[in-house]
């Protein structure tokens, strides 16, 4: 961390968020990329990304190939495409049912901390599950958000020239057995859960992704949630 640049708690301003719906990986691994630029030039405020993607594993600079345990006759069969990215972390699993989040964040806002970034975006989800009374907590020595023994959300982020890029995924109701494909984030002998396995009944992703944003920006001490995201939809010819 610069000493020169003071880490900021509750900085006010907006946090643009950009629903996309489904996205295929590639297609938002690009718009991450253009989104980045765009915010280190200014162009666009501080914004997360959310969205779900059809079925992929994705390796992060930390990923090795014994952590894929599927063949490729059986990623075909099942459509399950595979994506070794830049991102931090091992081996994870995104599809449909799942939330995911890419903050577009320029970290000079927080003194370039890395360890507090991944701690806001932890207990971002932590109030998130909070709120459907899911007690959750982060795990020392390790990534993301845990349930008892079983990780409930992933995370793997990039950062380049202090703005930030990759996220988090929250599991409301993926299919859990496309995690045996892989061995999760390369941890062995711990689960993978989900809010639909944890309540008698789970919400509708729509009410999850809306408490996610608002406690993403609580955590990260924005005004408010909705900026406007008209500059970053031209950018990517979205409209």
């Amino acid at each position: 961390m610069d000493a020169s640049v003071p880490a900021e708690d509750g900085i006010g301003g907006s946090l643009a968020v950009l629903e996309l719906g489904q996205v295929s990986y590639g297609t938002a691994l690009g718009y991450q990329q253009v989104l980045v630029q765009a915010r280190r030039q200014g162009e666009i405020p501080d914004t997360l990304i959310m969205l779900e993607h059809p079925d992929v594993i994705t390796f992060g600079r930390s990923g090795h190939d014994e952590n894929l345990i599927a063949d490729q006759s059986t990623l075909d069969r099942l459509g399950v495409e595979v994506h070794w990215t830049d991102r931090g972390g091992d081996a994870t699993y995104h599809g449909p049912g799942q939330i995911v989040g890419y903050p577009i964040i320029d970290l000079n806002r927080y003194g370039r901390d890395l360890h507090l970034f991944l701690r806001k975006i932890e207990d971002s989800i932590v109030s998130t599950l909070a709120a459907f009374g899911v007690e959750a907590r982060p795990e020392p020595g390790l990534t993301g958000v845990w349930v008892g023994d079983e990780k409930i959300a992933a995370i793997g982020i990039k950062v380049s020239r202090w703005v930030s890029s990759h996220g988090f995924s929250l599991n409301v109701r993926p299919n859990l057995e496309r995690y045996a494909l892989i061995v999760p984030c390369g941890i062995s002998g711990r689960g993978v859960t989900s809010l639909e396995r944890l309540l008698a009944n789970a919400p509708p992703a729509d009410e999850v992704r809306a408490l996610a944003a608002s406690a993403f920006c609580r955590s990260f001490g924005y005004e408010d949630v909705m900026g406007d995201t008209a500059v970053a939809r031209k950018i990517l010819a979205l409209d």
